[in-house]
């Protein structure tokens, strides 16, 4: 048993690092380098469906680096197929070694991550918000509902394709929303700064209601007294609910 675990320990090391391991000593090469061909091509079509634009940016070659990467260094916490992609985002996130290696475009962490909501929207298990009396939007605290995201990107990733690869990032950050409708598609917006604020205020203030959030960014806006301000926000909360983006506080 205990030279069967020793095999496997080899095995295993050399399918995840088949360029520094050795495979188990005695296998046939050709039947081990059929496993280690599998691992790598089985993950990689995994993953490759959530990431079509990163694949279209980086090129093949680059890609296989990334998986081998995601495959040697990387320690997965779950062991569901449907997680794997937020795994992969997490080993991007860590993978500073592999992407200080060669050319590699400065907003890869960030695309990954955008194409990767769209699918973890669709997989969510959340319930939309219940529908609310858009007259109490003013009177009573409210709350973001759990299949919008309002996201911040340093990089315009919603812009990004084999054609369009900034070198430096705009000044002003992106902002998106990407929502789960009923039919469960997958919308992305681009939010104003007040809209994402906005969404953002809710979430970090959850106990002020409508009226309260308005007023504060007002206050924020420097424009405390503005009525016109407080109604365009008024429009703004009617939308969002109507998009089903906010909703009344339970």
């Amino acid at each position: 048993m205990a030279n069967l675990l020793q095999q496997q320990q080899a095995l295993t090391r050399y399918l995840r690092d088949p360029d520094n391991q050795s495979p188990p000593a005695g296998m046939n090469m050709a039947r081990v380098n059929v496993y280690r061909d599998l691992l790598l091509n089985n993950v990689s079509a995994l993953l490759s469906p959530t990431f079509p634009v990163l694949i279209r940016i980086i090129g093949a070659a680059r890609w296989q680096t990334l998986v081998r990467g995601f495959l040697r260094d990387y320690r997965a916490q779950t062991p569901k197929f449907a997680e794997i992609a937020e795994e992969f985002v997490g080993f991007l996130a860590s993978a500073l070694e592999i992407l200080r290696t060669g050319e590699w475009p400065a907003f890869v962490l960030e695309l990954a991550h955008y194409e990767w909501v769209e699918m973890a929207l669709q997989q969510a298990d959340a319930k939309p918000l219940p529908v609310g009396d858009p007259e109490f939007l003013l009177q009573r605290p409210l709350q973001v509902s759990a299949l919008a995201w309002p996201l911040a990107y340093a990089w315009p990733v919603q812009l990004l394709s084999p054609d369009y690869q900034p070198s430096i990032a705009p000044p002003q950050p992106t902002l998106i929303l990407v929502r789960r409708t009923a039919d469960f598609s997958v919308q992305f917006s681009e939010l104003s700064p007040l809209a994402w604020r906005l969404l953002q205020r809710i979430t970090e203030f959850a106990s002020l209601t409508g009226r309260e959030q308005l007023q504060g960014m007002a206050e924020e806006a420097g424009e405390v007294g503005n009525t016109s301000f407080i109604d365009a926000g008024l429009a703004l909360l009617q939308q969002l609910q109507a998009d089903q983006v906010i909703g009344l506080a339970t």
